[in-house]
């Protein structure tokens, strides 16, 4: 999906739920989506101060936090980073193929939660809020 096609969804995503579209939403989704590796908050915090007046770091993370809650954005734990994710694609998880090297990262799209995971909630009676998968090794231009 091209980056203005995916601002028009996010618009049009939040006007049919009832959400707000706000200037530092517009704006992070927008950072997020074009930076070519996974960003930091602080490094989105930075590039927001170019186009608003003194934001503070809660506007950026607000903002992360709201695009991800909508699954606009995925945060990538061990790097505490952010990479965009088509809005189309909903699913219950994330994963991520993370390169050691170059720092490449890459969303494999496996939408459920593996058999064996699944039978051990199951087993143990765990209610799942979210889950996030991430290997870490060398992508192929690295190998």
């Amino acid at each position: 999906m091209a980056k203005t096609d995916s601002m028009t969804a996010f618009k049009r995503y939040c006007e049919e739920n009832g959400l707000r579209v706000t200037a530092p939403r517009l704006l992070v989704y927008g950072i997020v989506s074009k930076a070519k590796k996974p960003i930091t908050a602080y490094d989105v915090l930075d590039q927001l101060a170019k186009k608003l007046d003194n934001p503070k770091p809660p506007t950026a993370y607000r903002a992360l936090e709201f695009l991800g809650t909508h699954g606009f954005v995925h945060r990538i734990e061990s790097i505490n980073a952010y990479v965009s994710c088509d809005e189309n694609h909903r699913h219950q998880g994330s994963q991520f193929m993370i390169c050691a090297s170059c720092g490449a990262v890459e969303e494999v799209h496996l939408c459920h939660l593996p058999e064996g995971l699944s039978k051990q909630l199951a087993k143990n009676k765990f209610t799942l809020s979210y889950w996030n998968a991430e290997l870490h090794g060398l992508c192929d231009k690295c190998t």
